[in-house]
């Protein structure tokens, strides 16, 4: 039987997890986690053998998680569960050391069968958004190399977070609530994340997470 270890700031959603999983003969939750600090400490603690990560958390986000559980962990696979389908987000979550990625609206369907492939060293995608994967990484091999721009590397994962909210056109007030942190210090990340790349409005925020491919530019169409 394969060891999971969750990590959701949803309590709901986790207990929604741990209730599919149940289904299965092949899979036990042995720890769950609310934050990423917890859910770092309990994969030191545990060592699963398959982990499901929220992309976003109240301290960091999944995929910054992710590369630090693979460093810690590297036998471990990870499925993200995101409501994001956006097509950067996923591979962002597969160049990271992912080996599965879950949008969470059809996790009661497809959670189990991503389980069962990663844990057979397979690579797992949602069927929903697979095919444009496939053509963004065929069309763009050298993503990673283009999203580690120097300037937004100097950038923390939390500033890298805050700036791709920003750019996707959430006020300070909507991404303080996602965030579980006080508009003051949103608009102070913001600030220092303007000041690092040299930016002086939102609309150029907006083009330059284009250009790394970090949002959808159709968002901003009317």
């Amino acid at each position: 039987m394969k060891s999971i270890l969750i990590i959701d700031d949803h309590p709901l959603f986790r207990e929604g997890l741990k209730a599919i999983i149940g289904r299965s003969n092949k899979f036990e939750v042995t720890g769950e986690a609310g934050n990423a600090h917890q859910g770092l400490r309990m994969a030191k603690k545990y060592k699963p053998d398959l982990v499901v990560v929220d992309i976003s958390l109240p301290d960091t986000n999944g995929i910054q998680l992710t590369r630090e559980i693979r460093d810690l962990l590297p036998e471990t696979r990870i499925i993200i569960v995101s409501m994001h389908s956006k097509v950067d987000y996923i591979v962002e979550a597969f160049q990271a050391g992912a080996t599965g990625y879950v949008v969470k609206e059809s996790a009661s369907e497809k959670l189990l069968k991503g389980l069962e492939s990663v844990a057979k060293g397979e690579y797992f995608l949602d069927s929903a958004v697979s095919h444009q994967v496939v053509k963004a990484l065929m069309k763009f091999p050298g993503k990673e190399a283009k999203i580690t721009d120097a300037d937004y590397g100097s950038l923390t994962p939390r500033e890298q977070e805050i700036m791709r909210l920003l750019a996707e056109g959430l006020s300070a007030k909507e991404i303080a609530e996602k965030l579980f942190i006080s508009p003051k210090t949103v608009e102070n990340h913001r600030a220092n994340i303007m000041n690092k790349l040299g930016l002086h409005s939102t609309m150029e925020l907006v083009r330059y997470a284009a250009k790394l491919g970090l949002i959808d530019v159709d968002l901003w169409k009317e």
